[in-house]
């Protein structure tokens, strides 16, 4: 069974650097993750990044603007990952696996499934049933979205990610917009459905799966990553 199908690479392999940022704003983080993609080489360490944004709508390269129905004080901002428009908010964790799909051997198909199982794969830790949608990158809980993909790979290296609504206050932001440029399309969170509104207990849980399906070994680290340390550093200075 193919990766995406539903197995469970082990883990064990390479390395990979996790480190959950807490709260940030978005544009610092964006970019610190082209920043590392543009530097790393071909020994450079796959990392985790797992954070909780400000209040941001992002439009993706195809997002077309009239999907942003009434962004009202929230900035809307153009982003360079796939897809259309959606939310990151406070109650969701924003995972950032920044990934060499090359040295991996998986193409972009393959290592979307990989993530949309390990949002899977946590969901049935608390008992929620979650699917996929053909043609609608995420993952889905009774036809209403609990979590949106978003992607871009450049020389074979993968930024971006996933969102994943966990706390009931993740959702209301979705009335302002088109979610994924789906008139009406429903979105729900983990607490909707009687999981955990606390997003320190799902972190671990994810992290985890993610590291199966990709089939590395998670190096939790304190403190920014180094390409967020240097931009902050950076801004500081300019200042």
């Amino acid at each position: 069974m193919a990766p995406g199908a539903g197995s469970r690479p082990d883990a064990g392999g390479r390395p990979a650097a996790c480190f959950d940022l807490g709260r940030q704003p978005y544009l610092p983080v964006w970019r610190a993750m082209q920043a590392f993609t543009d530097a790393r080489g071909e020994t450079t360490d796959d990392e985790l990044w797992l954070v909780e944004h400000e209040p941001v709508f992002t439009l993706g390269q195809a997002g077309k603007p009239e999907h942003v129905l009434m962004p009202g004080g929230i900035p809307v901002i153009h982003v360079d990952r796939g897809g259309q428009v959606t939310y990151h908010g406070p109650g969701q964790i924003v995972a950032y696996p920044l990934l060499d799909l090359k040295r991996l051997k998986i193409g972009v198909r393959e290592y979307v499934c990989r993530i949309e199982q390990a949002v899977i794969d946590t969901l049935d830790a608390w008992n929620i049933g979650a699917t996929r949608r053909a043609g609608a990158p995420g993952v889905y809980v009774n036809g209403a979205k609990i979590a949106a993909l978003g992607i871009r790979v450049r020389h074979g290296r993968a930024f971006h990610g996933l969102a994943f609504n966990i706390a009931g206050e993740s959702t209301a932001a979705f009335a302002r917009i088109n979610p994924c440029g789906y008139a009406g399309l429903q979105v729900v969170a983990m607490q909707d459905l009687g999981g955990p509104s606390s997003l320190a207990a799902v972190k671990p849980v994810l992290s985890d799966h993610l590291a199966r399906q990709f089939g590395f070994t998670l190096q939790p680290r304190a403190g920014l990553p180094a390409a967020l340390d240097a931009l902050r550093h950076a801004e500081s200075g300019a200042a």
